[in-house]
C-alpha cells in the first residue's frame, strides 16, 4: 500500500488486507520536582538596653537577628536615641564591665535570646586624626615662635635675632623634622583601631606637648643659651642617636601598618622583616617606643638642657605604661607570642 492508503487508513498498518493499529510511543516520563529543603527557622533575640548608673531601661530592640553585631545594635539604638551616635556609645554586658567590640556577635555572647546590655555615654568624641594633626602642630609653631624670636618672649633687643650658637639652629631643625614627619606619618601612615577618642582628651594631649615644646624652646633659643659641655663631639654624637632612632621609629610604623589591611581590626604579631631597623622585634614588643625614648635621649645630650631631660622622663614613663599595656593585650591574645620579649626595653623592662 503506498503512502496515500496509509494516511487514509489513519496512520494504521495493514497486514493481510485488514488494518492494524499502529503501536503507540511510550508516555514521556514525568519529571517531578525537587523536594524543597525545610528552611531552618531563625531565633531572633530581644535586645534591652540599660541604663550603666541608673538601670532605667532605654531602649527595647525586637527581631534582632542572631548575626548582628554590637556595631549595628549601636546603629539601632542611635535611631530611637540620636544624640548618643555609636562612637559615643559604651555597650557592656555588666555595668562595671569592659565595652564589647563593635564586631562581636550577638549569638556568640553569653546571653539567651532576652539579652540585656549596659550603656555608659562616652562624652563627645573627636577623631584620633584631628587629636595627632592638632596636638603635633603645636609643639611646631611654639618652638618656631621661639626660634625665631617673636616680641615678647625675650627681652626687646632680641626681637627676631638668631643665635651665635649652631647647635641652637641644629635642634630647630632636629625639633622640626620629628613634628614635621609625626604629621605626615598621621596623614598617610597610621591606621587607627579606633575612629574617635573622648574630646576633653585634646585638652589634655595638647597641654602636654604644646607646654613642653614652650619649655623646652625658651631655654634652648634663650639669647643666654650655653652650647654643650663637650663641643662638637657631644652634638655630632647625639645627632647620628636622634636621626638612627628616627628611621628607626618611622620603619616601625611601616611595618605595623602593613600588618592591618586598609578598613581593618585585625589584629597580628608584629614580626622582624627584612628591614634591619625591624629586627629589634625579636626582644621588644613595642620598638617605636623604644625608637622614641632613643630620638629624645639624643636630642638631650645634643642640647643638654634640663628642660628636655624631663620631658624625655615623663615621655618615657607614659610610654612604658603604653607598652606594658600592649604586651600584656599580645600574651593574651595569642597563644605562641614570642616570651623572649619585653614591652619596651630590652631584657630589662
Amino acid at each position: 500500500m503506498d503512502a496515500l492508503a496509509l494516511e487514509a487508513a489513519g496512520g494504521k498498518k495493514v497486514a493481510n488486507g485488514a488494518a492494524v493499529a499502529a503501536p503507540l510511543p511510550p508516555p514521556a516520563p514525568v519529571k517531578r520536582k525537587p523536594a524543597k529543603k525545610a528552611k531552618k527557622a531563625v531565633v531572633f533575640f530581644e535586645v534591652e538596653i540599660l541604663d550603666a548608673k541608673t538601670k532605667d531601661k532605654l531602649c527595647f530592640l525586637d527581631k534582632v537577628e542572631p548575626n548582628a553585631t554590637i556595631g549595628e545594635i549601636k546603629s539601632m539604638f542611635h535611631k530611637s536615641h540620636p544624640q548618643w551616635y555609636p562612637a559615643r556609645q559604651s555597650i557592656r554586658l555588666d555595668p562595671k564591665g569592659k565595652s564589647l567590640k563593635d564586631e562581636d556577635v550577638l549569638q556568640h555572647l553569653p546571653v539567651g535570646t532576652t539579652a540585656t546590655f549596659y550603656f555608659r555615654d562616652l562624652g563627645a568624641q573627636i577623631s584620633w586624626v584631628t587629636v595627632f594633626l592638632t596636638e603635633y602642630t603645636g609643639p611646631l609653631v611654639i618652638y618656631l615662635m621661639f626660634y625665631f624670636r617673636v616680641p615678647f618672649i625675650y627681652a626687646p633687643k632680641y626681637d627676631f635675632t638668631t643665635s651665635k650658637h649652631w647647635v641652637v639652629h641644629l635642634a630647630c631643625m632636629c625639633h622640626s623634622f620629628h613634628y614635621v614627619k609625626r604629621l605626615l606619618e598621621t596623614l598617610f601612615v597610621h591606621r587607627f583601631s579606633h575612629g574617635t577618642m573622648p574630646l576633653r582628651n585634646i585638652f589634655k594631649n595638647c597641654t602636654y606637648y604644646w607646654g613642653f615644646a614652650a619649655w623646652m624652646a625658651y631655654y634652648i633659643n634663650h639669647p643666654l643659651y650655653t652650647p654643650p659641655i663637650y663641643g662638637e663631639q657631644q652634638i655630632r654624637l647625639a645627632l647620628i642617636i636622634f636621626l638612627f632612632c628616627q628611621i628607626g621609629n618611622f620603619s616601625i610604623h611601616i611595618a605595623l601598618r602593613n600588618l592591618r589591611p586598609p578598613g581593618s581590626k585585625t589584629r597580628k604579631i608584629p614580626y622582624p622583616t627584612k628591614n634591619p631597623f625591624t629586627w629589634i622585634f625579636l626582644l621588644v614588643s613595642c620598638p617605636n617606643y623604644t625608637y622614641e625614648l632613643g630620638s629624645w635621649l639624643g636630642f638631650t645630650v645634643m642640647t643638654q638642657c634640663l628642660p628636655v631631660a624631663f620631658f624625655t622622663l615623663v615621655g618615657f614613663i607614659q610610654m612604658t605604661v603604653w607598652a606594658k599595656g600592649k604586651h600584656r593585650s599580645y600574651l593574651k591574645e595569642f597563644r605562641d607570642y614570642p616570651p623572649l620579649r619585653s614591652p619596651i626595653l630590652p631584657f630589662i623592662l
